[in-house]
């Protein structure tokens, strides 16, 4: 797998596949520009409102999403392998240990543990059926002709063992 990230990331700077708008460049490049002013004459980091303020002060309105949009469009790629932090120790933090899936919350082990208590409540046939039709994505035609029953057996015994999970879930 990090091989084939390793591949897009390369193809994607290589090929510059995802081409930024040169006016929105230059948008990102003048608000940069005006962060460091900004910074400069008041020693702190001015905010995107700030910027934002100083551009239509200039004669250069623009919305406040729009600038946001233009300086992450120019911000650099990084890669999952990227470290974010290193004692020197060898034990380095890299982007891909803080980047987490939140709609797989914390009840994703739970339901499928569930799941899995479920399915041995099934008999071998619904098994089968089920393994059949969600895992090898198999119509309900060409289980019933693979295993020798009618197409409206396998509907219902998939049913029935569907309703079974269900409940027990």
């Amino acid at each position: 797998m990090p091989m084939i990230l390793g591949e897009i990331k390369r193809y994607l700077r290589d090929n510059n596949a995802i081409r930024v708008s040169r006016s929105m460049r230059d948008l990102a490049y003048r608000a940069l520009r005006l962060r460091e002013q900004l910074a400069a004459e008041r020693n702190s980091e001015p905010t995107v409102e700030d910027i934002v303020a100083a551009m239509a002060a200039q004669g250069e309105p623009h919305r406040k999403e729009e600038v946001v949009t233009a300086l992450e469009a120019i911000a650099p790629t990084v890669s999952l392998y990227d470290p974010v932090y290193g004692d020197g120790g060898g034990d380095s933090l890299y982007v891909m240990d803080q980047v987490r899936d939140e709609s797989a919350g914390e009840d994703a082990w739970l339901e499928s543990i569930a799941l899995k208590e479920a399915m041995k409540t099934l008999s071998p046939r619904e098994k089968t059926i089920l393994g059949m039709r969600f895992y090898r994505g198999k119509t309900q035609m060409e289980i019933a002709a693979e295993i020798g029953i009618s197409q409206a057996q396998v509907s219902r015994l998939e049913k029935g063992a569907l309703a079974r999970i269900r409940k027990l879930m």
